[in-house]
């Protein structure tokens, strides 16, 4: 029975899409012995649309499915304006898989064969990132930047960002004034074990200007420190 005055904490919600049944059954049953509330999608086509009705807290994707595959997938939640975090659990082990994991957005790349001890270890982690402490809303222009909501308005109207574009865009906004250089942002805002490229800042960088209002010929926010990196101005 629940006391009265205790808030009880919602479980988090994870979408499996897997077509291997076995190793879907086993994500979901460890993941459920975590304590969170899991859904499975055996195919492509499945997962992208419970991705969008379900609205899950993660989406731990394989990329080989029937009819969608989940490169597909992330990119077309990223389209929508869908943020969740996707944490892609894969047999293609190639650099250039990778690469193109986290180009589309994805938040954590995993290789199978995999250790379930260090999967829930990253599920944990990536939820972490995305329930930020509760600070006051950050103000910049026409934007307004809420970390706790991870919500954004560019002239009072909601912008969609992916949750790696929120995670940029926090970490410029962090350090106003302060030369971030690739590299930094990189181990920061992907981490240590990201096998992307400064290209992958610069797409970043880019798509984040376009959807905050900031002019990339002369931008006002997010400036060009040539052959450096980035540095942020209010």
């Amino acid at each position: 029975m629940r006391k009265k005055g205790v808030r009880v904490a919602a479980k988090a919600k994870i979408l499996v899409v897997e077509d291997d049944g076995a190793i879907a059954f086993g994500l979901q049953k460890n993941l459920e012995f975590e304590g969170y509330e899991v859904f499975v999608a055996t195919d492509g086509e499945a997962g992208l649309q419970q991705a969008i009705d379900q609205k899950p807290d993660l989406l731990i994707l394989d990329i080989m499915l029937p009819k969608v595959n989940g490169y597909e997938i992330c990119e077309s939640l990223r389209k929508r304006g869908i943020g969740v975090p996707v944490i892609f659990l894969t047999a293609k082990t190639q650099e250039g898989d990778k690469i193109l994991g986290f180009d589309l957005g994805c938040d954590d790349y995993m290789t199978k064969p995999f250790s379930v001890r260090e999967l829930v270890a990253r599920v944990k982690t990536v939820l972490r990132r995305s329930r930020v402490e509760a600070v006051e809303p950050v103000k910049f222009g026409a934007v307004r930047l809420d970390f706790e909501a991870r919500r954004v308005w560019l002239n009072n109207e909601e912008v969609d960002l992916t949750s790696k574009e929120f995670d940029l865009l926090k970490f410029l906004v962090e350090s106003p004034g302060k030369v971030l250089t690739r590299e930094m942002i990189l181990n920061k805002v992907w981490g240590y074990n990201y096998y992307g490229t400064a290209r992958t800042i610069d797409n970043f960088i880019n798509r984040l200007r376009q959807k905050i209002g900031d002019d990339s010929d002369q931008p006002r926010h997010i400036a060009t420190i040539r052959g450096v990196g980035y540095r942020f101005q209010s």
